[in-house]
């Protein structure tokens, strides 16, 4: 995937973010979800979101850890992951299911878009390795996710915004732990990549 281009977003690249989300269900999340406590997943909250996601960026042009990377081929957006610190999401920390396994510092790889024309690319796979990169550049030793285990059939596309377990495993990430919600809800893997 040569013509790929991924970079950390910054206030320079946010035009290209913005791009990607104009449509589908990142219009109204813009990637708020684990990053807020109260609702976030409406369209009433878009704007809200919208502004959450743009502060965040803007923070990075004083140094701050960016809140993701935005891929691109040939001047189009294709592409996008949400990482950071654990402690970046509160939604995540206060989370019943994906609640912390233990109190080693982690960061975590929470959501993927990918432009529908780019979806069975290799798009999500090149961003996956991108953000292992970029963790482990800005000092990350646990990388920590929560994908979707598609081993009961195909899911939803909007159903695998977290990535796909076999995507991870192909990845070198291990299953540490599987959570349920409810008794019958689907499992949810927690896996961890050591990049020390």
């Amino acid at each position: 995937m040569s013509d790929l281009q991924i970079a950390p977003l910054t206030a320079r690249n946010w035009d290209h973010l913005a791009e990607l989300f104009s449509s589908g269900n990142p219009s109204f999340c813009w990637c708020a979800q684990w990053r807020g406590r109260g609702r976030t997943g409406s369209r009433e909250q878009a704007e809200a979101n919208r502004a959450l996601l743009r502060d965040l960026t803007e923070r990075t042009d004083q140094g701050a850890l960016s809140p993701g990377l935005v891929a691109t081929r040939h001047g189009l957006t294709v592409g996008w992951v949400s990482l950071g610190p654990r402690e970046d999401y509160p939604r995540l920390m206060h989370s019943t299911v994906l609640a912390p396994l233990d109190e080693r510092p982690v960061w975590s790889i929470v959501c993927f878009v990918v432009a529908k024309p780019a979806r069975g690319q290799g798009v999500g796979t090149a961003l996956l390795q991108a953000a292992i990169g970029y963790a482990r550049d800005h000092g990350a030793t646990t990388l920590e996710a929560y994908p979707v285990d598609t081993s009961a059939g195909r899911v939803t596309a909007a159903s695998a915004y977290a990535g796909t377990l076999p995507m991870f495993q192909q990845a070198g990430f291990e299953v540490v732990t599987t959570r349920r919600a409810t008794p019958t809800s689907r499992p949810r893997p927690i896996v961890r990549l050591e990049l020390t």
